[in-house]
C-alpha cells in the first residue's frame, strides 16, 4: 500500500522535514518532464514515493514555503474534538480510523460502500501542494497526499440529475468527544456544486507530508478544496451523496449571516467580525494580502462567471 498506518511505521522510516523539502525541490526540478509524459520509474524511485508527481508552479502553491509539519498537526479546527486549536491534537487518539467505509449514494448509476483502503488502491494518492486559507484569517501551505474527487465520481457514473455533492462526517460521540456538546448541529455536513467537485484541484486526501492522515487532520479521508475557506474541507467522511438540490452545510445552518454555501476566498467580503483583506501565514509574523480564490483565480474563477460573489459568499 502507498500509505501505511502509524503502527506500521518505525521512527527510522519517518522522513525528516528538511529531507522532505529537499526531495520536493528535486521533484519540482523535474516538473518539465510532466509536460512531455509520465516520469520514468527511475525518476519516481529517486523522488522516493511511488506515484509522486511534481505540482505545476502557479497552480498548486508549489513555490510557497511549506508550513512545518508540527504546526500542520497541532494547530487545527476540528470541533468534533473540541473548539480549542490544540484539542484535535490532544484528543485525536479517541478516533479509530480503521476499519473505515465511505457510503456513496444518490443520483448515480453505481452506488456502493467502499473501504477507505480500497479507495487508496483504486486511486493511488499523489502529492498536491496547496495553499489553505482559514476564514479566521490564518493560512498554511500543506503537501497533501490524495486523489481527485472527480475520478471517484466518474467511477460511480452520476446521472443527469446530479447537480450537487453532499458530504457527511462520522457521528460518534465516543470517538468524537466534541460531539457531546451542542456547539454545532451534528453530524457535520458540507456540500459542493457538481462542477466544483469535478474540478481537478478538488481532492479527497488520505495523507499529508507523505504520511498517513492523522486524526486531527481528518483521518482517514477528508475533502480539500484549496480556493475555498477551510471549513469547506470536511473531515472523517463516511458518506458522499449526489443530489438534485443544494444541501445546507453545517456552518450555513449555524450562522447564515457569517457563512454561505460557496465559501470562496474573497478579500472584498469581510466576515461580520473581522476583515478578510489580509491573512497571517502560520510561522510568519507579517500579514499577507489575501488573494481572490486564495490565489487560484486563474483556474477556478470561470466556475462563477456572472455570479454576484458578494451575495453568493
Amino acid at each position: 500500500m502507498l500509505i501505511r498506518r502509524p503502527p506500521d511505521i518505525s521512527s527510522s522510516e519517518i522522513t525528516h522535514e528538511g529531507l522532505y523539502r529537499n526531495r520536493r525541490e528535486f521533484i519540482r526540478a523535474t516538473a518539465g518532464a510532466l509536460a512531455a509524459g509520465a516520469l520514468s520509474p527511475g525518476l519516481l524511485a529517486a523522488c522516493g514515493r511511488p506515484g509522486a508527481r511534481a505540482d505545476v508552479a502557479g497552480v498548486s502553491g508549489a513555490q510557497d514555503e511549506l508550513t512545518p509539519f508540527k504546526d500542520v498537526t497541532t494547530y487545527n479546527n476540528f470541533y468534533e474534538f473540541g473548539t480549542d486549536k490544540a484539542d484535535p491534537h490532544k484528543l485525536g487518539g479517541t478516533l479509530k480510523p480503521r476499519p473505515w467505509t465511505v457510503a456513496i449514494e444518490g443520483e448515480m448509476a453505481k452506488p456502493g460502500v467502499y473501504d477507505v483502503d480500497e479507495l487508496i488502491r483504486l486511486f493511488p494518492p499523489a502529492e498536491h501542494v496547496y495553499r489553505m486559507r482559514c476564514v479566521e484569517a490564518w493560512s498554511m501551505v500543506i503537501p497533501w497526499w490524495g486523489f481527485r474527487l472527480g475520478d471517484l465520481l466518474k467511477r460511480v457514473e452520476p446521472t443527469a440529475q446530479a447537480r450537487y455533492v453532499e458530504f457527511t462526517t462520522l457521528l460518534d460521540p465516543v470517538q468524537f468527544p466534541g460531539q457531546r456538546r451542542r456547539v454545532l448541529d451534528w453530524p457535520y455536513v458540507e456540500g459542493l456544486r457538481m462542477d466544483e467537485a469535478m474540478h481537478p484541484l478538488t481532492l479527497l486526501s488520505v495523507g499529508l507530508y507523505g504520511r498517513t492522515l492523522l486524526p486531527q487532520n481528518g483521518a482517514p479521508i477528508r475533502l480539500v478544496v484549496p480556493w475555498k475557506y477551510g471549513f469547506k474541507g470536511i473531515k472523517s467522511i463516511v458518506r458522499i451523496r449526489l443530489l438534485r438540490d443544494q444541501p445546507r452545510n453545517t456552518w450555513q445552518i449555524s450562522a447564515p449571516n457569517e457563512y454561505g454555501f460557496y465559501a470562496n476566498v474573497n478579500p472584498d467580503v469581510d466576515h461580520p467580525r473581522w476583515s478578510q483583506a489580509t491573512e497571517r501565514r502560520i510561522g510568519e509574523f507579517r500579514r499577507r494580502k489575501t488573494l481572490p480564490f486564495n490565489g487560484y483565480a486563474e483556474q477556478v474563477a470561470s466556475l462563477y462567471a456572472g455570479m454576484d460573489l458578494r451575495k453568493h459568499f
